[in-house]
Order: structure tokens, then C-alpha cells, then sequence
């Protein structure tokens, strides 16, 4: 039995490091990625999972060519005595087979809440020297317009523009019926390092008619409303149009 485990336990690392390899590109191809990094480190991700799908197949090729020499058969102390059996690689395997099967979610409203997305507004998270400068104040982001914001925080300033946004629908306890949050996550790194920014909507019925994570499209014109006790800028929607998930959900 000893035998056979320390046989089986190199076979086992190289079916991890392939795995690991394998997951990291699956999750390229299929946008999956996405939803676990930012943008910027996708080539990095691209570029491991190669590698270890390369460093996989040449330790296959070393130990299937130690095994033609030293038979199983041969004595312990003669047979790949320095790959000791463990753990650790069924371990990594076996959650790599998990990552490969189960399939990652963007974060949605309920944890938006938990996170404190209607504190989002003053916000010292967000960048303001990394926003977009743009001409049309209805080309700005939710991102953009939260990092506008923190720099020219007078709502009654941007009275009358128009806002043309698009995020995920979220209804703060916070708020009167009649209003909604259309939110977005931004991702610095990656996943574990989210956070929420959001604008308030006005509306001119109940919020209930837009169900939580529904993602919209949302147009209208910048108002200065009093909400959970702040001044602060809302869009008093004229036109709100459902939309699919984006393949990128976070903004950045």
C-alpha cells in the first residue's frame, strides 16, 4: 500500500497543477473571468494558465520515463523516494474540479446592502483623479458620476443634466417607495475586494414595479433630493429599459 502511494502521489500533483491550468483558461474562454478580476490582469491569468498546463506535461513526461526505469515493483527506497504522499494535491485538485463545476455569480443586491451601498455617494474609495472626462454628462457612468461627485460634491450644481446609466437594481430601506438604486461594483483586484457605488432614481410609481438585481437602463435628468437625511443628486427617470447582465458587470 505504502508502495503504491508514493507511486500515485507525483501522478496526483501533476493532475492538480493540469487542472489548476485548465481552470484558469476555461474561465477566459467562457467570460467567467470576469466576474473574479480585473480587466487588467486577465493576460497575467491567460499567461499562468498556460504555464501550468506546460510545467504539467513536462513533469508527466519526467515521471512516466523515471517510471520505465524504476519499474513499481522496485524497493521504496529506490522507487521516487522524494515525492513523499500528501495531501495537499488532492486538496488543490479536488478544488479546482469544484471551481471547473460550480459556476461563479456576480455579487448582487443583497450583498451591495451589507457592503453599505447607500453610503457610496461620499465614498473615499473611489478615484477621482481615474474618472472619464467627457463633454455629454449623459456619456458618464455610475462611476463616473460618484467620482464627480467626490470632487464637486454640491448637488444643486448638476441641476438639469441629463444622466444616461446603466446597473443593477437594488432597494435600500433607507429610501421612500418611490425611489431605487441603480448600483454597480467596482473592482480594483479582484473579486474579494469589491465594493458598491450607486445613484438614487426617482420615480414616478413604486419601486416594486423594478424587482432587486434586475438590471436597467436608466435615463432622465439630474434633481437634488433629501434622502436618509443628506442632500444629494438623483436621476428623475423619464425612460427606464431593461437590459441583459453585461459580460463585465463591475465597473472599474
Amino acid at each position: 500500500m505504502a508502495k503504491s502511494t508514493r507511486f500515485l502521489s507525483p501522478w496526483l500533483d501533476v493532475l492538480a497543477i493540469a487542472a489548476w491550468g485548465v481552470l484558469f483558461l476555461q474561465y477566459w474562454l467562457t467570460g467567467r473571468l470576469y466576474l473574479l478580476i480585473h480587466p487588467n490582469y486577465m493576460g497575467l491569468t491567460v499567461v499562468a494558465g498556460v504555464g501550468l498546463l506546460v510545467i504539467s506535461g513536462v513533469r508527466a513526461i519526467t515521471l512516466w520515463r523515471r517510471s520505465r526505469r524504476y519499474p513499481p515493483n522496485m524497493p521504496a527506497a529506490q522507487h521516487l523516494t522524494l515525492f513523499p504522499p500528501g495531501w495537499s494535491s488532492a486538496i488543490l485538485l479536488a478544488t479546482a474540479i469544484f471551481g471547473l463545476v460550480i459556476t461563479p455569480r456576480a455579487f448582487a443586491s443583497q450583498t451591495a446592502i451589507q457592503r453599505g451601498v447607500t453610503d457610496t455617494m461620499t465614498m473615499t474609495r473611489v478615484k477621482p483623479q481615474a474618472f472619464r472626462a467627457s463633454n455629454k454628462s449623459e456619456d458618464k457612468s455610475i462611476i463616473d458620476w460618484v467620482r464627480t461627485l467626490s470632487l464637486y460634491p454640491e448637488p444643486d450644481a448638476y441641476m438639469g443634466q441629463k444622466a444616461k446609466v446603466q446597473g443593477f437594481v437594488i432597494h435600500s430601506p433607507d429610501f421612500p417607495e418611490q425611489y431605487l438604486l441603480i448600483s454597480r461594483f467596482v473592482i480594483t483586484c479582484c473579486a474579494a475586494d469589491v465594493y458598491p457605488v450607486s445613484l438614487p432614481v426617482k420615480l414616478t410609481q413604486n419601486r416594486n414595479a423594478y424587482k432587486p438585481d434586475t438590471w436597467l437602463e436608466v435615463e432622465g435628468q439630474m434633481v437634488t433630493e433629501t434622502l436618509a437625511g443628506k442632500r444629494q443628486i438623483a436621476i428623475a427617470a423619464t425612460s427606464l429599459k431593461p437590459i441583459p447582465e453585461p459580460k463585465n458587470p463591475y465597473d472599474y
